[in-house]
């Protein structure tokens, strides 16, 4: 099976106390920020190497391709999941500020089109801007079928179909689509028995987690292929449609704490002094 999965790079969520806003308020700047690669996008590939395995013997089934928007240093990203096991990468070169959720689709668009996967494994969202739309909107110009919030998959025997757990508020629910389709995933997706390929013995179970890049897989990514493309390349024009009008860091807090002797005397504080209800 082919696997296209769209990674991006994201300041460190660590270092969120280091945001800083431009003195003009027109965007969130990145200096001095550590760049990693988006968590649930890591998930993301984590799956699709367990879908393209045998992980009990290490054989491997198909291909796991890996495409990020952005800038030269996105290549630094890319190297990671590469480094995983994934077979090659391909870099849409792009500024931030030309990029939205509805420009990334376009883009994705265009390149699954050259690509011809069969399925589309994506983080269910960015860590920076939380907007869970890129994968939507992907199904949508695709015309593909689409589940989200995946916490579980199972590829039919037949390598037509794939089976997935949906993550929702009232438990799972499990829906079927055929391939080719488009799948985001969360974080339980990485969970030991989460990924069931029908090649796998079921008796395997993987670690926790996505799995660590081992020296010789870092030695390895070096040598395997990055192509780059335009957004022109590709017949897409940079027109997002989201726009910002100003940010502004919340206010600093005062460090002090203010006791109450009941809730009557905290909702009207609440009411009176706070103003949030």
């Amino acid at each position: 099976m082919k696997i296209l999965v769209p990674v991006k790079r994201v300041a460190d969520p660590d270092n969120a106390n280091k945001v800083k806003v431009s003195p003009d308020g027109q965007r969130v700047t990145s200096d001095g920020l550590e760049w990693k690669l988006n968590p649930f996008d890591e998930y993301a590939v984590e799956a699709a190497l367990r879908i393209n395995e045998n992980g009990a013997s290490g054989e491997k089934l198909g291909e796991v391709v890996v495409v990020s928007l952005g800038p030269d240093d996105v290549q630094t990203t890319l190297r990671q999941p590469l480094a995983m096991g994934a077979d090659r990468g391909v870099q849409i070169k792009a500024t931030d500020d030309q990029l939205d959720s509805s420009v990334v689709a376009k883009a994705l668009k265009a390149l699954v089109d050259a690509e011809k996967p069969d399925l589309v494994l994506m983080g269910k969202q960015a860590v920076d801007g939380d907007s869970n739309t890129a994968g939507q909107m992907l199904a949508e110009l695709l015309g593909w079928p689409m589940a989200t919030f995946a916490m579980a998959l199972e590829v039919d025997a037949s390598g037509k179909a794939i089976k997935v757990g949906r993550e929702v508020d009232t438990g799972v629910l499990t829906v079927k689509v055929t391939l080719p389709a488009v799948v985001t995933v969360d974080l339980r997706i990485v969970s030991p028995a989460a990924v069931k390929n029908s090649k796998t013995p079921d008796s395997h179970k993987y670690n926790e987690g996505a799995r660590y890049a081992s020296l010789k897989g870092i030695m390895a990514a070096k040598k395997k292929p990055i192509d780059v493309k335009s957004l022109a390349d590709l017949g897409v024009t940079s027109a997002p449609v989201v726009k910002y009008s100003k940010f502004e860091l919340p206010p600093a807090r005062s460090g002090q704490v203010k006791y109450v002797e009941s809730v009557q005397e905290l909702v009207t504080k609440l009411r009176t002094e706070a103003k949030v209800l």
